[in-house]
Order: structure tokens, then C-alpha cells, then sequence
């Protein structure tokens, strides 16, 4: 029979997790010689390698699954496109592996793409227990874009005619918006699929882990660049312009420190302070008020708005734009 779903599942070193994405996938409701499973590694680990052939003996040839180790280019793009071109599905379901979809997830996702749809995006549920850590917010923030990878249907026509994922996108960040601005300026339509769900359980994280997703907002210039209307309405980043004004006020009040400006390094201080206990205010509203979850808010807050304004002004001269 005819191949009308493949699913690209995206994964790097989560054996676990993957087994865990992989048996839901082979318990969906949809005929099972109708889909295929692509794994696309993103690290070739041989490992991975071993744990797809025996997922694919576990299935008779019900349903093929295929490994795709990604050797050239690496990070998310570049992975899925490694995947989606090496499937033969005419519409390509796009998740990871650290998600559970539900046994009718494809059913209701594949049923959405007909007529004109170009791309639908599924629903994302991710539980958490009350008073959530800091990250698992942000992670939260991260999955309420309009056609977000981790659980997004896209006909094959309109990967080809875009070109598939920009793989400049390096880490997991803009290329969501980069898929779903490309889609739209191909004139491709894209809806909601609120009924295809998969969950997402929030992974564990270490001490810090904010400081390390900064470095995602380099990848704004490009994003940018390529969709300048798009991005502005789209994308938010008020907040960001805040940091500009924390980081000139810390600059400034360490320039007049130097100089024994005391009025100058006073006021410069008092403003750098303002906006930042504002930013650990607001990262400190829905989440748990742990002695640990506070000291590690605070420390953070810090640091945060440095480096965001530092990766937005690699990202500007790295793709030559700059963004607010």
C-alpha cells in the first residue's frame, strides 16, 4: 500500500527517550502500512543505529522504520532535512523524541491536510506539577509558536518548493519561524490541528541551564534577514530592548567607577539594579519559590541580559542584520 505519512523523529543521544516516542508511534490507529517511521540522529551514534534495526524486527515490515544518521551539517534543520528527504510520505509529520503522541495523533494530523493546506500544527501538551522550575516555563514559551517541529504536519510539495530547513539554524531555536514564515511566503496556508496531540514531559535540567539557550538569540538577525515583515509581526522580543538599557546602564556605571563619578555610577547603578530585579520578578511569577529555585533566578538574572544583547550582536555581524 501507498505511503501517505512519514515521520521524521528527531533525536541525539536519548535512547530512552526515543524507545519511548518509538512505542507510541507504532501503537497509532492509522493503518499501519500507510506511515513510516524516519529516525533522523543528529549524532550517527552506532548505538542509535543498533536500538532503530531492532525497533524495525519488532515491526514484521508492518511498518517501515528507517534510520537517517546525519553526517555533514549538524543541528535540528539540518537533521530534519536528512530526514524528511530520505522518506517517501506525500505529507511529512515532524516530531523528537523526548515526546509521547497519542494513538490517534497521525489519524488527526493527516486528516487536517487536505485541499489547500499546505502545514498544520498540532497541539503540544507538556503536564507540569504546580510551581514549576524557571525552565520548564521557558520550555513552555518555546512550544506556543505557530508551526513548531516538535508536533507539525507539512505536505512534501511545499518542503520542496521552500527548499526544506535553512540549515544556517544551527541549534534549536528560529528555525520554527524560519518553516512557518517560509510557508506562508510560499503562499501555502497553515492551520491549527488541536486534536493531534503528543506530550511532552519537561526534562530534567542543570544548575544554569538559561545561560546555555541564550546563545539561540543570535539566530534572531537571521531570522530577520529573511522575513523582515514576518518577523515583526510574529516574533516578540520586547522585553530584549530592556536588556539593551540594563546592559548600557551596568557599562556606564562601571565607566564612571573608574573615573570617580560617584553621581553618574550612582544613577547608572540604580537603573542597572531596577531592571534587573524587574527581570527576576518576572521570571520568579508561576514558578516554585525554593530556596534554590530563588538563588539560582537571581544569579541568572544577572547574567541573562549580557549575554542576550552579546548573541544578538554575534548574530548581527555573523548574517549581516541587526533586530531591537
Amino acid at each position: 500500500m501507498t505511503v501517505l505519512v512519514s515521520v521524521v523523529v528527531l533525536t541525539r543521544h536519548r535512547p530512552r527517550l526515543l524507545d519511548r516516542c518509538l512505542h507510541a508511534l507504532m501503537a497509532q490507529d492509522f493503518e499501519a502500512s500507510q506511515y513510516e517511521i524516519v529516525v533522523a540522529d543528529d549524532a550517527d551514534d552506532p548505538v542509535t543505529k543498533q536500538q532503530v534495526a531492532g525497533w524495525r524486527r519488532r515491526a514484521h515490515g508492518l511498518t517501515e522504520i528507517l534510520y537517517a544518521p546525519v553526517w555533514d551539517a549538524h543541528g535540528p534543520a539540518a537533521a530534519r532535512n536528512v530526514g524528511w528527504r530520505l522518506s517517501v510520505g506525500r505529507v511529512i509529520a515532524f516530531t523528537d523524541d523526548d515526546t509521547i503522541p497519542r494513538r490517534d495523533w497521525l489519524t488527526r494530523g493527516f486528516a487536517t491536510i487536505r485541499g489547500d493546506i499546505a502545514a498544520a500544527a498540532g497541539r503540544i501538551h507538556t503536564p507540569q506539577l504546580a510551581g514549576p522550575r524557571n525552565h520548564e516555563i521557558d520550555e513552555d514559551h518555546l512550544i506556543t509558536g505557530e508551526l513548531v517541529t516538535a508536533n507539525c504536519f507539512v505536505r512534501r510539495d511545499i518542503l520542496v518548493a521552500i527548499g526544506g530547513f535553512d540549515e544556517r539554524f544551527t541549534a534549536a531555536s528560529c528555525e520554527d519561524f524560519d518553516l512557518f514564515f517560509s510557508v506562508l511566503e510560499a503562499k501555502g496556508k497553515v492551520v491549527s490541528s488541536p486534536s493531534a496531540v503528543v506530550i511532552r514531559l519537561v526534562q530534567p535540567a542543570r544548575w544554569g541551564v538559561r545561560l546555555r539557550q541564550q546563545r539561540k538569540f543570535l539566530f534572531d538577525a537571521l531570522l530577520y534577514k529573511k522575513h523582515p515583515p514576518l518577523y515583526r509581526s510574529f516574533v516578540c522580543r520586547a522585553s530584549h530592548r530592556d536588556y539593551y538599557t540594563i546592559v548600557l546602564a551596568l557599562m556606564i556605571a562601571a565607566t564612571a567607577g573608574t573615573m570617580d563619578s560617584i553621581g553618574v555610577t550612582s544613577v547608572a547603578s540604580a537603573v542597572w539594579f531596577a531592571g534587573t530585579a524587574s527581570l527576576c520578578r518576572r521570571r520568579l511569577r508561576m514558578t516554585a519559590h525554593r530556596p534554590a529555585d530563588i538563588l539560582e533566578i537571581a544569579a541568572t538574572s544577572i547574567l541573562i541580559p549580557p549575554l542576550v544583547v552579546f548573541w544578538r550582536l554575534v548574530g548581527a555581524i555573523r548574517f549581516g542584520a541587526s533586530v531591537a
